[in-house]
């Protein structure tokens, strides 16, 4: 069983002006895929904050997988993409790129988002919108390749599958 954290990035979430839907919505699905989750928390668009907090699932709670919503847009505020690619070691491109190419699919406006993904030790960090809907259609898309994934960086299976 994988244990995922979960990031809002909300400046209205964090302050209690708003319901986080989303982080809501990613400990609903992962849980009914099995994993457990560890931490769910909601941070204000603070790129410090949000460092210290991926740093701390990934090297405390030692996570497998760290979903993430919110802070992923052109507002000034967003610095989810900045904070995850610092504090990652090795980045996970396909995975941002095939969340955007199925959002694409959905609405051009799916260009917009900057997520990113990427490797910090043994911990897998997604990047996520931050609407439900976009939440569920990029969770759907990606989450069975991503269970494989985590498997490959546990040394749980092979790559090539021998």
């Amino acid at each position: 069983m994988f244990k995922v954290g979960v990031i809002t990035a909300s400046d209205k979430g964090s302050s209690g002006q708003r319901e986080d839907k989303s982080g809501e919505l990613i400990v609903g699905m992962v849980e009914a895929k099995g994993y457990k989750v560890e931490r769910k928390i909601i941070v204000p668009d603070e790129e410090e904050i949000i460092l210290q907090e991926l740093i701390s699932m990934a090297d405390d709670l030692k996570v497998d997988l760290i979903l993430t919503t919110g802070g992923t847009g052109f507002s000034l505020r967003d610095v989810m993409p900045e904070a995850t690619a610092k504090v990652c070691h090795r980045m996970a491109n396909g995975i941002a790129e095939a969340i955007r190419s199925n959002s694409l699919q959905i609405t051009p406006r799916g260009m917009l988002s900057r997520g990113v993904a990427g490797i910090r030790n043994q911990t897998l960090i997604v990047n996520l919108p931050g609407s439900p809907k976009a939440v569920r259609e990029s969770l759907d898309y990606i989450l069975d390749s991503i269970h494989h994934g985590l498997e490959i960086l546990k040394g749980e299976t092979s790559e090539c599958g021998s």
